[in-house]
């Protein structure tokens, strides 16, 4: 008798621990259903995202200094000190004053030419130099004269391009050239992987670095119009950050997404790569984690059957974006069913399975090895993914 009653009070511990752990697992599960999101709507991460463009301080618009600078350099070429120039002056029906000649530009902007001697051209375009050497000779010398000059050898300035280029190394910049433009130009052009950020380094100011967007027209006006490039200058074509997306949760195939740079990638197009969503529950809600340009982190609330019907916006996603479909109450409770009732075909359901069948049953808890939490945990009580179930509403 004694021993029977020691059995007996075994198995209503047994049952009672059982039925403990259900209630308590329903409790904490709606609970957590119960909890306010935190999450916000795709349409308020709209308005946060048009809100902090219009924010952002504006750039100055281009002052007539800056005009003038970009004239300056994106203009006709300026003769200017060691450019080599041609000179060929004819008269009508008589041969030439002189031969078409070689002339070095000193370092004072002039020319040495026969009969007149020295002429000032640093700084003029070849239709002004043209007719400053016909007045030279015109009318003091001869009665008529036709000028023709060309640039024989330009003066030129090395300056190195490196990052994400397509010929980086040094490239050799006329005078007219040297300005970021065409020092990335000249080097091949931006590769493939370039974020359209670049930035200048001065040789002779190596603590000044000034970065630009070549994407917004404004940062290129200010760099065009920047003080000319100088011999052995510095400019840095910054690589994009790789394109990665995280997806995770409820899908069959958690993992990084990364894809070529410039390309979009939707909601549903991310989690098709991870292989979907898991068919043995049905999640219905997905969190978009963003970080804004502010640097402030925003979670965002997804429908996904909405997404899904085209009813609700299908967000392209952004580099460093998480995708994560998150436990509910719903999908613990169906995953609960799903481990603890198991339909076989030509087989009842039996509902009303006692505690030492269920303990007795290999992988259950009992002698078939494992303990009841690796068996009996539906809902997290592990703290399994504890970093990212924190994304849970």
């Amino acid at each position: 008798m004694a021993v029977s009653w020691m059995v007996k009070q075994i198995r209503s511990g047994v049952y009672a621990s059982c039925r403990c752990a259900i209630v308590a697992a329903l409790a904490l599960m709606f609970v957590g259903c119960a909890a306010k999101d935190h999450r916000i709507s795709v349409a308020q991460l709209m308005e946060l995202e048009a809100s902090e463009r219009l924010t952002m301080q504006p750039k100055d618009a281009p002052s007539p200094q800056t005009d003038a600078a970009i004239n300056q350099q994106l203009g006709p070429y300026h003769v200017g000190p060691n450019d080599v120039l041609t000179i060929t002056l004819t008269r009508a029906d008589q041969p030439p004053l002189f031969p078409s000649t070689a002339f070095r530009v000193d370092r004072k902007g002039e020319i040495d030419l026969p009969v007149v001697g020295s002429v000032k051209v640093v700084g003029l375009e070849l239709d002004d130099l043209e007719d400053t050497i016909r007045a030279t000779y015109v009318p003091g010398v001869l009665t008529d004269a036709v000028v023709h000059a060309e640039i024989l050898t330009p003066e030129t300035t090395n300056v190195l391009v490196v990052g994400a280029v397509s010929a980086p190394g040094f490239v050799a910049l006329e005078r007219h050239e040297c300005n970021l433009l065409y020092a990335i130009v000249g080097a091949g052009g931006v590769s493939d992987n370039a974020s359209g950020e670049a930035s200048l380094q001065r040789i002779r100011q190596p603590e000044l670095v000034q970065s630009f967007n070549l994407r917004d027209p404004l940062d290129l006006q200010q760099a065009i119009a920047l003080k000319p490039l100088e011999q052995g200058d510095i400019v840095q074509v910054n690589a994009a950050e790789p394109n990665t997306v995280f997806v995770g949760g409820l899908v069959l195939g958690s993992s990084p997404q990364t894809y070529p740079t410039g390309t979009n990638v939707s909601v549903l197009q991310a989690l098709a790569s991870a292989g979907g969503l898991r068919t043995d529950i049905q999640p219905q809600t997905g969190t978009l984690v963003r970080r804004l340009p502010s640097g402030r982190e925003v979670h965002v609330r997804l429908d996904l059957d909405r997404i899904a019907m085209g009813q609700d916006k299908n967000l392209d996603l952004q580099a460093g974006d998480i995708l994560w479909v998150p436990y509910t109450w719903q999908t613990r409770l169906q995953e609960f069913v799903n481990k603890n009732f198991f339909m076989r075909a030509g087989v009842s359901v039996n509902y009303s399975v006692s505690g030492r069948e269920f303990l007795n049953r290999p992988g259950s808890g009992g002698g078939g090895g494992g303990g009841l939490q690796d068996s009996f945990d539906p809902f997290g009580f592990l703290g399994r993914n504890s970093a990212l179930q924190g994304l849970t509403p």
